[in-house]
């Protein structure tokens, strides 16, 4: 008679009914961990780069028009008054802000940034000339990051709590916090001025631009253009202009791997799985290459940390870049160049931070979740 009733209650919880509700709250349950895979991941960080750019968009919009006009802040004191409005009519800055703004935002969709006030240039003509010059400074500074600050952190991580460990922080927290434009006067003062060992300014001599000018179809790297001519002349004076702006931009970059290194080093030495690979012989490379995986996530940030100190890196070494051009139009005034040197630089980061996301994810499966 038990056996029955209990067979019920049984069928009535199977069924859905109300005294088997109790017994089937304490049958055990096996869970699904909810979770997106690669291509959900993928989709979902593109998708953030749509409202990502519109933000920095619109923000830089509203920060250059809180000024006035473009016409007025960059030709006020040089054109008459009819002059000027005639400018400002022409240019459709007279038309309320609103209208302007989505004509802007059609305009880039389409890729127009405009024109250039002070020089009468598309913006898009002056991004394509000068943005591989930053990009290729980058690139340099990348390496010497690369190069100084990984090596340096893994050799710190080992020495942990010994002399060298302590002088290399040091050195890391000097390299960071020095100001990028000082490190600049300072390499040129001792390897250009006191030694004579390398170019003070500019991407390559002038007898090597003349050449690279004259090339079929330039790539606007100078490198690569150099190699492209066969001369190793012109290829050693075009590395030579870009040791000195390489080594003050990237020795920033570095000090910061070099304590992310350190730390994740020592974070790695302790963990009981690498206790047990060593006891088993396992090499010492294999068992840190762990610690290096945060380095990715690290450089989108860090892609924005070069960009903001290409600026002040290639005004202080005459490097051509999209940095030089907007410290130039920003003495100028010309806004309408500024705001798209300054979009371009947020959609490179909008989407170098995508990239990066994606790289961490191939890596190492738990960030999709």
């Amino acid at each position: 008679m038990t056996t029955t009733t209990t067979d019920a209650a049984v069928g009535e919880d199977a069924a859905g009914g109300g005294p088997g509700r109790e017994g089937r709250a304490r049958t055990p349950r096996t869970t699904r961990r909810r979770g997106g895979g690669l291509g959900s991941y993928i989709l979902v960080r593109a998708l953030l780069i749509i409202p990502t750019v519109f933000i920095l968009v619109t923000t830089v919009f509203v920060v250059m028009r809180s000024t006035g006009d473009p016409i007025t802040a960059a030709l006020g004191g040089r054109l008459t008054p009819d002059q000027l409005a005639e400018r400002i009519h022409e240019a459709g800055y007279d038309r309320p802000v609103v209208v302007q703004y989505l004509e802007y935002l059609g305009g880039i969709v389409r890729g127009d940034f405009g024109t250039t006030i002070s020089d009468n240039r598309p913006v898009t003509e002056v991004l394509v000339t000068y943005g591989t010059a930053t990009l290729e400074l980058a690139v340099y500074a990348l390496l010497v990051a690369f190069v100084v600050g990984i090596p340096l952190g893994m050799l710190a991580g080992y020495l942990r709590d010994r002399a060298p460990d302590a002088m290399l922080r040091v050195s890391a927290i000097l390299a960071y916090a020095t100001p990028v434009f000082f490190a600049g006067l300072m390499l040129k003062l001792v390897f250009s001025v006191w030694l004579g060992w390398l170019p003070v300014s500019g991407r390559a001599s002038t007898d090597a631009e003349i050449e690279l000018q004259f090339l079929d179809d330039p790539t606007g790297f100078y490198l690569i253009d150099a190699i492209r001519t066969g001369d190793p002349a012109i290829v050693g004076d075009v590395l030579q202009h870009a040791v000195l702006p390489a080594l003050a931009l990237g020795l920033l970059t570095a000090g910061v791997f070099l304590r992310l290194v350190r730390t994740n080093v020592i974070g790695t030495l302790s963990t009981d799985y690498v206790v047990a690979a060593r006891s088993r012989g396992v090499r010492e490379s294999r068992l840190v290459r762990p610690a290096l995986i945060p380095i990715i996530t690290v450089i989108g940030l860090q892609v924005a940390m070069l960009l903001a100190g290409a600026v002040l890196t290639e005004t202080t070494f005459e490097w051509k870049g999209l940095g030089f051009q907007l410290a130039e139009y920003l003495q100028a005034r010309d806004f309408v160049a500024v705001q798209g040197i300054v979009v371009l630089m947020a959609v490179i980061v909008a989407v170098t931070n995508f990239l990066v996301d994606i790289i961490a994810a191939l890596i190492d499966p738990r960030v999709r979740y």
